[in-house]
């Protein structure tokens, strides 16, 4: 009997979804960053054993959205819930609910099965676990619940167990040396604007896409090309810094994560575009993938 599914990882911004996704490949897919809306896009990360697979989607942390690239994001996160055989449902200590309470009601209202992951508690005491459950069981109907701290690997093993055992009879949806769904490309580009949220402050990384024009494997090195496209002239300076200084510390800090992955050196070229208003523009938003 082989089983197989989708699995769905939802819940608010920075409650450490993309460090729980990264923990269960065993692999660094997802960015992480401490700045909210690290993720934007739907990942889909697959892990297979010779009887089973599961598909595994990391998601934008739910928010309510101000323009529409939040929109988009949000469009991501309904689609995985659409086609999830199991949702993770993912809270901190914090009794927090999802910031768009459709989605709470969504997640009711289905009847897919709902495992609710309390993360953090390496934060907090035994007794503050023990009324977090006693909380949660009331707000999620039908769920199994399981403090974990993804950050200290503690219960990840538990977690992927409730999944298997939730699974539908089914044969692999990918071969099973598939790791994710994203390309070369994809991947790069997320490096890239990892960095720039660990860099820079304020509006600037929330303004920030980034494009790979060009990607050439060749036989001892990757030679890269990449955009990163900004609002405005103001952001494009503080992205160069003086005397480009600034971006050539992302650079040099992409290229080493770059080299980590890939297994090979790489050449990293960067430059800096402005792509006025980006966010709210359908047309810029579609052709930066968030169709």
């Amino acid at each position: 009997m082989h089983k197989a599914g989708f699995v769905t990882i939802l819940g608010n911004p920075n409650v450490g979804k993309s460090t729980l996704m990264n923990e269960l490949m065993g692999e660094r897919l997802s960015i992480i960053t401490q700045k909210a809306q690290t993720t934007r896009h739907r990942i889909l990360g697959v892990v297979s054993e010779e009887d089973y697979q599961i598909v595994f989607s990391d998601t934008p942390g739910v928010i309510n959205p101000h323009h529409n690239l939040h929109e988009a994001m949000m469009n991501f996160v309904n689609t995985s819930l659409e086609d999830a055989d199991v949702i993770l449902y993912m809270v901190d200590c914090s009794k927090e609910d999802l910031k768009d309470v459709k989605f709470l009601e969504k997640i009711n209202s289905f009847q897919t099965p709902i495992i609710l992951i309390i993360n953090k508690i390496d934060l907090i005491d035994q007794a503050e676990v023990t009324s977090l459950i006693d909380y949660w069981s009331n707000k999620i109907l039908n769920t199994t619940i399981l403090p974990i701290s993804a950050l200290k690997k503690f219960n990840i093993d538990r977690i992927k167990e409730e999944i298997i055992g939730l699974l539908p009879e089914s044969p692999a949806y990918f071969p099973k040396d598939t790791l994710t769904d994203k390309s070369e490309r994809f991947i790069v580009s997320e490096i890239v604007r990892e960095k720039i949220l660990e860099r820079y402050k304020q509006e600037i990384p929330y303004s920030v896409e980034v494009v790979v024009n060009s990607f050439k494997d060749k036989d001892k090195v990757i030679v890269i090309d990449a955009t990163i496209y900004v609002e405005r002239e103001s952001q494009k300076a503080i992205i160069l810094g003086k005397k480009g200084v600034a971006i050539n510390a992302v650079g040099t800090s992409a290229r080493k994560t770059m080299q980590n992955f890939f297994k090979k050196k790489i050449f990293l070229g960067l430059f800096v575009k402005v792509a006025k208003d980006w966010r709210s523009k359908k047309t810029q938003l579609k052709k930066f993938g968030y169709n």
